[in-house]
């Protein structure tokens, strides 16, 4: 598999990489972990991710390594001396990555930070000084940067509960309760797209629901509220939406089935309703590739008559999958640039 533009940089100063017990942080999927062990070849190498995605790339490619998949890394078995983390898209997911490692790194342990120039990372000296001893730019090129910087312990021991954000929602009459960690879409407010699902589309439902791409659980907790029947599955990649989904459903008085998947690869089972605000943010094709599969396979897990609703950002060419994989497919709804779709599925 060929290496990323951060590994490409970090196997540039592998002077840096030597550690007896080095921790990889939610770092791209490719061949770096091997020439990490190659390198210290007596080392033990833990991998952890949020995105289970990763998570099993990761362990098929490297399966010497110890693997992790989690909201946030407690292993308390080893000490690490060095820390390999890619610079998160949200500044507090990163706040929450450095608070988590209180409990498990040594106390001359260094972290080295590595991302992209269009992800922020220039920032990250300021951004994050309170949480370091000291931190340096070492190099520079793909277009990324790498730091390292001087572990600085959390005075407090690292807890899960510290790092919810709540707030609640008032939809089509409906008050809903929502916990979101960093990270998570609709972290901090209702998100436009879902907005418009939930005042636009409030049909009868009954039977089994799947909640694709749920986040922190606002599609999922919104028709349990109304729908009090319905037997609610949500999934996500990331474990961090997963933990939000459930506090969130926790906090309504709902229970519902919460798992990891990557697109469809863990759904089972069949469905009446499918509702959907489903994962994309343009420019990043792989959101986009996931979505299409999701689409592409969702049939086989839907019982004959039933619906898939799903809204999308106007510009992005849903409708032909949706009617090629599943049948009739017509545009409920269209605002603000979003469309409310829905499809019934027609086994022939």
């Amino acid at each position: 598999m060929p290496f990323s533009n951060v590994s490409q940089l970090l196997l540039r100063n592998t002077d840096y990489l030597k550690a007896k017990a080095p921790l990889l942080i939610n770092m791209p999927a490719d061949n770096l972990t091997n020439e990490l062990a190659a390198i210290n070849p007596y080392s033990i190498v833990t991998i952890f991710n949020n995105n289970f995605q990763n998570h099993h790339l990761a362990s098929d490619l490297s399966p010497t390594a110890q693997t992790h998949f989690g909201a946030y890394y407690h292993n308390t078995a080893i000490k690490h001396d060095l820390v390999i983390m890619q610079f998160p898209k949200s500044k507090k997911e990163l706040f929450l990555n450095l608070a988590m490692l209180s409990h498990c790194c040594l106390p001359e342990c260094r972290i080295l930070i590595v991302g992209e120039n269009k992800g922020g990372i220039k920032s990250l000296a300021k951004l994050a000084k309170k949480q370091f001893t000291y931190c340096e730019k070492l190099d520079s090129a793909r277009h990324c940067i790498l730091f390292e910087a001087g572990f600085q312990p959390e005075s407090k021991p690292f807890d899960i509960e510290d790092w919810f954000h709540y707030y609640s929602l008032n939809v089509a009459q409906t008050e809903i309760k929502i916990a979101a960690l960093p990270g998570v879409f609709s972290q901090e407010k209702l998100d436009v797209g879902t907005s418009i699902l939930l005042n636009n589309f409030h049909p009868e439902l009954t039977g089994k629901m799947l909640d694709f791409g749920c986040g922190a659980g606002v599609i999922g907790a919104f028709y349990g509220m109304r729908h009090p029947v319905l037997d609610i599955t949500m999934a996500d990649v990331s474990a961090l939406a997963l933990v939000s989904a459930q506090k969130t459903m926790e906090l309504n008085n709902l229970c519902a089935t919460i798992m990891a998947t990557d697109s469809l690869s863990e759904i089972s089972g069949q469905y009446q309703n499918v509702i959907s605000n489903p994962p994309f943010h343009q420019g990043i094709k792989t959101h986009y590739a996931a979505t299409e599969s999701f689409l592409a396979g969702i049939a086989k897990h839907m019982t004959n008559n039933a619906q898939i609703t799903i809204v999308a950002n106007s510009f992005l060419n849903y409708p032909p999958i949706m009617e090629k994989h599943i049948g009739k497919t017509v545009k409920l709804h269209q605002e603000q640039g979003f469309s409310l779709y829905q499809a019934i599925m027609n086994k022939k």
